[in-house]
């Protein structure tokens, strides 16, 4: 078994208008010296071993699924998880 952990963001040249949004808000609430917010997605899977290769399985998904590759980027960890 195997746990990938999948940050998605949005790319460098795209901006973010949740983050604008955030960045916004807190200088109302006096938090001026904020000077930017990056909101990010955050995916935990657990896939089991059946012999495939799992971090091409997890590349597939974030590109098919996770991500829109046309506006955000992506990186993951996969870790083997022991079973007791």
């Amino acid at each position: 078994m195997y746990n990938a952990k999948i940050y998605v963001t949005y790319k460098e040249s795209i901006l973010d208008p949740q983050g604008e949004a955030i960045k916004t808000a807190l200088h109302r609430l006096n938090y001026e010296n904020v000077k930017a917010v990056t909101v990010r997605k955050y995916f935990e899977i657990k896939i089991e071993d059946h012999g495939q290769n799992i971090e091409e399985q997890v590349r597939k998904m974030s590109d098919e699924l996770l991500a829109n590759i046309n506006m955000e980027t992506y990186r993951f960890e996969i870790s083997r998880i022991e079973e007791d």
